[in-house]
């Protein structure tokens, strides 16, 4: 199951994407949490009332998608999680997960700009898979992490990367408004194996990133008891599990993302990611 959270010239609700139409939710007579996302019994309900809206659906152009995470307490990225990444920079396979963290107000809703900074000459892009926190964690056994999972959605990492060199450190770079497109969906978690997932980045039609899960250094399961272990994780928490190899900054020569371009993450079972770059002084 994909929901979806749009709005349709109204406030904001969730739907169920089905066959390109959203069939809406807002006969609910409980309010959408990412602590009920989290029950299968809040599941079901969701299921039958979708089967009762159907005759009430929406196809998908006439609605506007957004984040299905719009202001997450958290986003904890893991850097380096991926075989291949770590091969392209010829590093080490860590040890641990390597963490940083973006800024909440860096997310942005799918189809709306990613606006690169004037002050920012290199800006890449990243697929990834990111877990959406629906109970609050704290030392959780990897064996028992998933039982604290909402579900998974697709993260386009944007990245200012000499911010980021400059600094020796990840954040500013990291968390330029804008710089967290996503969505385009949310898949709870019972529906989708986060080990086994094909994920794509797209520039202009050209596929520039292409991967599985299955390149994860450390899975889902560990990284959510590693950073539990460090601090509590709480609903509505987004965890950004790290991206394959194919980024911009480590082709030859770099690739990177200039205004006009059009920018597509994809994650197989969440769906295609879009969104283009535009000059901050066109804003």
């Amino acid at each position: 199951m994909q929901l979806v959270r749009y709005s349709a010239g109204s406030t904001p609700q969730w739907g169920v994407l089905r066959d390109d139409q959203v069939i809406p939710l807002s006969g609910l007579q409980e309010k959408i949490t990412f602590q009920q996302l989290n029950s299968p019994g809040f599941l079901r309900v969701i299921k039958d009332a979708a089967a009762a809206a159907e005759s009430e659906a929406v196809p998908i152009e006439d609605v506007k998608l957004l984040a299905p995470v719009p202001r997450p307490g958290k986003i904890v990225c893991v850097g380096l999680n991926y075989h291949d990444h770590a091969e392209e920079q010829d590093e080490e396979i860590p040890e641990r997960p390597l963490l940083f963290a973006k800024a909440g107000t860096s997310v942005t809703n799918p189809d709306d700009p990613i606006v690169h900074p004037a002050d920012i000459e290199q800006v890449d892009f990243e697929v990834e898979l990111g877990v959406v926190i629906g109970q609050t964690a704290k030392d959780v056994n990897a064996e028992n992490s998933f039982d604290y999972v909402a579900g998974y959605t697709a993260i386009d990492d944007v990245s200012g990367r000499d911010a980021q060199f400059e600094d020796g450190q990840y954040f500013r770079g990291k968390s330029y408004d804008t710089f967290a497109p996503i969505g385009p969906t949310f898949v709870p978690e019972p529906d989708i194996d986060p080990h086994n997932l094909d994920v794509a980045c797209r520039v202009n039609g050209e596929t520039k990133q292409s991967s599985n899960t299955s390149e994860f250094i450390f899975g889902v399961d560990e990284i959510i008891e590693y950073i539990s272990g460090i601090m509590t994780l709480r609903p509505g928490d987004v965890i950004s599990t790290g991206t394959p190899g194919g980024v911009g900054i480590f082709r030859v020569p770099p690739e990177l993302l200039e205004p006009d371009d059009i920018v597509t993450v994809e994650i197989e079972g969440i769906g295609a990611l879009t969104n283009q770059v535009v000059a901050e002084d066109e804003i």
